[in-house]
Formats: structure tokens, C-alpha cells, sequence
């Protein structure tokens, strides 16, 4: 069986080496839908608590949420970063509150400190999917993700990778030592 929710997000990008409007600077509302799949857990009849599904992924996703959204060749980051420095916000400010713990793969790395996000390629639906997947598939049984924004839409599925130890009274991922970060249930 599936649980599934929705997470969105505010973004600056720009389709660099692109001929058409998206060359340009632009904003986005995105929006991110995971569907992650597993039997049902006995205790608590359920999947996975949506609202776990949305704290587990915003904790690594929200680096995305009113970021700049560059890829690692675009001849802006460098710009962006000088008047960052100029200001005195590249290494943050008291105001950046939304800041998610840094994170590194293959295809994006994170900046928190000043609300950028470099990607290896052009950030599309697309990308965001492959992207999101590749964060979030250790931490959730996904077997779906949507990524909407605007007008653009993509989708893709994923082969659930078994089954995550989950606690009897909350749903929740218990950690490697065997008890759930939420209650504190130790597993026996």
C-alpha cells in the first residue's frame, strides 16, 4: 500500500545555454509529491504517517525552499556570490531562518548559509525528480515522484527497496539502534 504528500516549494533558476525565455532569471512555486510504498504497519494501521513523510523529506528539502537554483557552470553564481559578499550575507544572516543541514550528491549541493542550491545540470522537473531521489531515497521506501511547476510537469517510478523497521505506536523509521526518534520505543 502507498502514503503519499505533497511538499512546495518557492525558487529561483534559469535555463542556462537555453534559447527562450527560461534563459532569463525567473521564479517558480514547485511542487513535490513522494508516494512511498510498504505493508501496513500493525500498530498504528498505516504505511507511514504522511506528516513523517513531509518532516523527513523538508528536512533535507527545504535547502530548495526561496533558494537560487544554479547550475555549477552558470557564469551568474559567480556574480551572485561576490554581492552576496558584498552585503555580508554569504555566510548567512540573522533573518535566513529557513536553513536546512547542507547536503552534497552527484547531481546538487546545497548552500544554506546563503539560499543556494548548485546543480550539475539545468534544474527542470526533471532534474528536480532525479535530484530529490537521489536525497531521499535512503531515508523513504519511494516508489513515485511528481514534480510539478507552472505549466511543466514530470513524473517517475521507482522499485521500493523493501521495507523500512518502522515503530508499533507512532509509524515512524526507527533509527539504526533499533528505537523510534519520535516516541522513544525501544524495538525488543
Amino acid at each position: 500500500m502507498r502514503s503519499t504528500t505533497q511538499i512546495a516549494l518557492q525558487y529561483a533558476h534559469r535555463f542556462y545555454k537555453f534559447r527562450g525565455e527560461a534563459q532569463y532569471l525567473h521564479g517558480h512555486t514547485g511542487v513535490l509529491t513522494i508516494e512511498v510504498e510498504d505493508s501496513i504497519n500493525e500498530g498504528v494501521n498505516m504505511v507511514f504517517p504522511c506528516n513523517e513523510i513531509k518532516k523527513t523529506a523538508w528536512n533535507v528539502l527545504k535547502n530548495f525552499d526561496h533558494a537560487l537554483i544554479l547550475r555549477e557552470d552558470d557564469p551568474l553564481l559567480p556574480a551572485i556570490l561576490a554581492v552576496y559578499e558584498q552585503q555580508g550575507i554569504r555566510d548567512g544572516a540573522p533573518q535566513n531562518t529557513l536553513t536546512g543541514e547542507p547536503f552534497r550528491c552527484e547531481l546538487a549541493t546545497a548552500y544554506p548559509e546563503c539560499r543556494l542550491v548548485v546543480t550539475k545540470e539545468t534544474l527542470t522537473v526533471e532534474g528536480m525528480i532525479k535530484i530529490a531521489y537521489a536525497l531521499l531515497k535512503d531515508k523513504l521506501n519511494i516508489v513515485k515522484l511528481t514534480f510539478t511547476s507552472g505549466d511543466n510537469a514530470a513524473t517517475q517510478d521507482f522499485k521500493a527497496e523493501g521495507t523500512m523497521d518502522r515503530c508499533p505506536l507512532c509509524g515512524v523509521a526507527m533509527d539504526e539502534n533499533g528505537v523510534c526518534p519520535k516516541c522513544g520505543y525501544r524495538k525488543k
